[in-house]
């Protein structure tokens, strides 16, 4: 008669045996831990994730969630996180670190708006989208407009100050630029206790369904056209250990991002899971995909060009001295995992 210790000995070598058999979570899968945000410009990698491609594909992501790009670069530099989404403002704010690390796709591009509400709008009403409507609710009002963004150095903050600065042509000390995560922006501005902010999908169009009299006073091309915004970056060990396995990430990066442009009736479920807990409807993030601040984008060779503008505003702003572009792009990956796809010959 089998005793019960022979029956567990057992049953813990068939666990191990399972586990080491094509197609489980054994051997045959590489597990990344991957950094995120909950924000509409990572809708690439809910999409992977809600459609179980990286699964199907040998790829156990292991997701950690932050509430802001500066807070993913302190993971980094501390040594966690293989592979991350997040903006092109950490990015080279990380290279600028020292830390060897490439952006190997991009996610979205123009995609910063400012939101107001309140007596602000009437000031951009009435003297439009200038210098003249700050400095009249300063005089009016016996403040300074009140205006939030993600914390100093992120996309959503650096494009905010160069609306600012290049094309309202106000020096920051006119008005209070406060910088936070984003559970924090949306919920000051719901409150009303900033009058503004510069920042992105989905707390755009969930502030605008949520608080009435709010409106988008300046666009991202109002801001600062072209605008690169979130990417996929990976740390440089990782590349050499394991390139093949992010080719076929990005090959699912793609495909999500056709997924987002074409159908994003079909990617809202998987996007709400991720940025918003189940708590805004499905329609509400639809229209956050399909708004004019979700233009998603994938190839990195796009996105180049406007990096190093962004960079060389940072550093002349001297917003984030110790940011780096050179070196930063790796575009082999996107170029093999598009020919794979059959996209490049």
């Amino acid at each position: 008669m089998k005793t019960f210790k022979t029956i567990l000995v057992a049953g813990s070598l068939l666990g191990v045996l399972l586990t080491a058999l094509p197609g489980k979570a054994g051997t045959d899968m590489v597990t990344l831990e991957m950094a995120y945000m909950p924000i509409v410009p990572c809708s690439q990698l809910f999409v992977i994730e809600g459609m179980g491609w990286a699964k199907k594909a040998g790829i156990n992501l292991k997701l950690t969630r932050f509430s802001s790009g500066p807070a993913i670069v302190q993971a980094i530099a501390s040594g966690k996180m293989d592979v991350m989404c997040f903006g092109i403002g950490p990015a080279m704010v990380t290279r600028g670190k020292g830390i060897k690390l490439k952006v190997i796709a991009a996610g979205i591009v123009n995609q910063i708006a400012v939101i107001a509400h309140g007596d602000l709008v009437k000031y951009f009403d009435k003297y439009g989208n200038s210098a003249k409507a700050i400095r009249m609710f300063t005089k009016e009002m016996g403040r300074k407009p009140k205006i939030a963004s993600f914390p100093k150095g992120s996309v959503p903050d650096t494009v905010t100050r160069h609306w600012l600065l290049r094309k309202l042509r106000v020096e920051l000390d006119e008005v209070e630029l406060i910088g936070m995560g984003a559970s924090r922006v949306q919920q000051a501005l719901l409150a009303k206790a900033v009058d503004a902010a510069g920042i992105l999908e989905p707390i755009l169009t969930i502030v605008k369904t949520k608080l009435p009299g709010s409106k988008i006073i300046a666009g991202a091309k109002d801001m600062m056209p072209g605008q690169p915004g979130s990417t996929i970056a990976a740390r440089e060990h990782v590349i050499a250990k394991y390139r093949d396995t992010l080719v076929k990430l990005i090959e699912l990066h793609i495909k999500a991002t056709e997924l987002l442009k074409k159908d994003p009736a079909a990617a809202a479920p998987h996007v709400r899971n991720f940025v918003a807990k189940g708590l805004v409807d499905v329609k509400t993030i639809q229209a956050a995909l399909e708004s004019p601040s979700a233009n998603f984008e994938d190839n990195p060779a796009n996105i180049i060009v406007e990096s190093r503008y962004m960079h060389d505003f940072q550093k002349s702003e001297k917003i984030k001295t110790t940011v780096e572009v050179d070196g930063l792009f790796d575009i082999t990956i996107y170029n093999d995992a598009a020919r794979n796809l059959g996209l490049r010959k």
